[in-house]
């Protein structure tokens, strides 16, 4: 199966942890899609991206959202829930990446209409290999919306 490449992909990357964060961000880069990655560390600074909010004015619309649940502040079930209740923003994917594995977690994400829910690995070599796997899926075999 060939996989199609987009010329480039928006993604934002909301995580709180720097060193998941940077291996989130280099496993992009070695599954070698075309992208721009913009990371925010909380899931207020993520409404702002989102909405053009004040530092965010000139942000361009992410195509995909690669969010973390366990956030400072405004949590990712928070985000989740705000962006798939907004008309304007609901139609972009979220990939939940968490390490959380708990059922209440994984079942209220997908009732928040959470595109797919991934539990991060612990291993660094593994942690990569799902990142890229999310990366092939999403940004090479399937087809994002773009408005």
């Amino acid at each position: 199966m060939t996989l199609q490449t987009l010329d480039s992909i928006e993604i934002l990357l909301v995580e709180d942890s720097p060193s998941d964060a940077h291996l989130t961000i280099k496993s992009f880069e070695q599954a070698k899609i075309a992208n721009t990655l913009h990371w925010v560390e909380d899931g207020e600074t993520a409404m702002n991206y989102l909405r053009q909010q004040g530092d965010y004015a000139h942000a361009l619309r992410p195509d995909l959202i690669v969010l973390d649940l366990n956030l400072p502040g405004m949590d990712g079930r928070e985000v989740l829930a705000e962006l798939k209740a907004d008309d304007d923003l609901k139609r972009i994917p979220v990939v939940v990446l968490t390490t959380s594995s708990s059922e209440e977690d994984i079942l209220r994400s997908y009732n928040l209409n959470a595109n797919c829910y991934v539990t991060k690995p612990f291993d660094v070599r593994q942690f990569m290999q799902v990142v890229q796997l999310i990366g092939d899926f999403w940004l090479a075999a399937v087809k994002l919306p773009r408005d």
